[in-house]
């Protein structure tokens, strides 16, 4: 633990040389400090091709608890996971969180290497019970991760986490069963989204195919965004990163907005098949 303390403040002391590494944390102006570290990332063009800002959001409260999220460039998104009486100690407390994933992610050991490759192909075989031959298989899902890690040597855990979002949403959303059944091979799909980054397009889309299963099973989007908000909460109170759970709440909002607005037009010729028009929608057609 002390060592990565070291580490930690050693990497404040290069990034942010005018602050003492040792109060960094101790200091109220933490939301400054966590812009001043994403700047001087910025400068130094150590950043996420989908570069933006640190952007805050508060959820509407009339009273305490109140909570806030802190999205970092590249989607990386935290929140407090204190109980905080006000929206400024909120605020503070979710920057605090989200510039310690930061320091963290500057450390060697979260940098993609061989090394980390074959640890983390071993983790992933030891949880699934799967087989390490498998590695060497695109076509298995421990084949995928290892090709997926592959092509993202030299990255940090949050540049590719960002793409992990991706296919995290894509295997919630159903999407990559259905390419599986259109006999794409993981290659072609992983090569495929691996050129989009997580935008509205994406989210519209996903929207779309949500709608589409509610014209199946009335009431599935209110009960998954139940859910959904039930896991942001958990994973929020434990100190974890949300965006997975934070975009599966949007996209499902989404949803419902287009879904009982005048924006959603149905046209029917045999009583069965609709076309929804999503605004900046794009279709999976361009895999099959």
């Amino acid at each position: 633990m002390d060592r990565t303390l070291e580490s930690l403040q050693n990497i404040i002391a290069q990034v942010l040389p005018h602050r003492d590494p040792a109060l960094v944390f101790k200091d109220l102006n933490v939301v400054v400090i966590l812009q001043e570290f994403w700047e001087s990332k910025q400068k130094q063009k150590a950043v996420f091709p989908s570069e933006g800002t640190v952007v805050y959001e508060s959820l509407n409260s009339p009273g305490p608890p109140f909570v806030s999220y802190v999205t970092l460039p590249g989607g990386s998104c935290f929140g407090n996971f204190q109980s905080c009486s006000s929206r400024a100690e909120a605020r503070r407390d979710a920057a605090k969180v989200a510039l310690i994933n930061s320091l963290f992610n500057e450390l060697p050991c979260r940098r993609i290497t061989k090394e980390f490759i074959m640890e983390s192909v071993r983790e992933a075989v030891s949880s699934t019970s799967g087989n390490l031959k498998d590695a060497d298989d695109p076509s298995t899902s421990i084949g995928a991760y290892h090709y997926m890690l592959e092509s993202n040597i030299g990255k940090t855990m949050l540049e590719f986490q960002e793409l992990m979002i991706v296919f995290q949403l894509l295997h919630w959303n159903g999407s990559l069963k259905a390419l599986r059944e259109t006999k794409c091979s993981r290659q072609e799909v992983i090569s495929y989204y691996s050129q989009y980054s997580l935008d509205e397009k994406m989210r519209s889309h996903m929207a779309l195919d949500w709608i589409m299963k509610e014209q199946e099973s009335t009431g599935i989007i209110s009960q998954e965004l139940q859910l959904s908000l039930r896991e942001l909460e958990e994973a929020r109170k434990a100190g974890q990163e949300l965006r997975f759970y934070k975009e599966k709440k949007e996209i499902l909002s989404l949803a419902l907005t287009h879904l009982y607005s005048d924006q959603v037009t149905t046209y029917s010729n045999n009583g069965d098949q609709m076309y929804l028009t999503l605004n900046g929608s794009h279709s999976l057609a361009a895999l099959k």
